[in-house]
């Protein structure tokens, strides 16, 4: 006996968001699959930025292309902010009513010589605690003052 319990009856739509954003010292576009495999191909201009992305669609299983020009001539800061705020909508754009999804997730991730510990809420209320104790002032071309930045601004729920 064979059973469709399990098999919905209507398909699921693709979970894939575009989305550009064009201000006076950036232009920035984000593509993602939440439904991936892992696939990236960034080009931030900011090499450990591309990295910290890398990762996120590595182990989130998420395919994602990152192209931005920005006035990194200056410094990373528009680029970081305008980059977290594009991946933000993408996000909430590919996640659309977030039917049938946990309102809740966390994870525990051992690393070199840290454990990271992650918990998202999809309640769609910004929020962000960080307690990272950065001991340099940059990693790579990246100002260590962004990343909460980023953090905060690439929140699904517009931060």
């Amino acid at each position: 006996m064979t059973s469709n319990a399990l098999v919905p009856s209507t398909p699921q739509p693709e979970r894939v968001a575009e989305v550009q954003r064009n201000t006076a010292e950036t232009r920035v576009r984000v593509r993602i699959n939440l439904d991936g495999t892992g696939a990236v191909r960034l080009n931030s201009g900011i090499g450990f930025l591309d990295h910290m992305l890398e990762q996120i669609a590595r182990h989130g299983l998420i395919d994602m292309e990152v192209e931005c020009a920005g006035d990194l001539h200056i410094d990373g800061h528009h680029t970081v902010e305008d980059i977290g705020i594009t991946l933000g909508q993408a996000f909430a754009q590919a996640l659309g009513d977030k039917k049938g999804l946990r309102r809740y997730g966390h994870a525990y991730v051992p690393l070199d010589e840290s454990l990271s510990r992650v918990v998202i809420d999809f309640s769609g209320r910004p929020g962000l605690f960080m307690d990272v104790p950065f001991t340099a002032a940059r990693l790579g071309q990246l100002d260590t003052q962004l990343v909460q930045e980023f953090f905060r601004l690439c929140q699904p729920c517009g931060g």
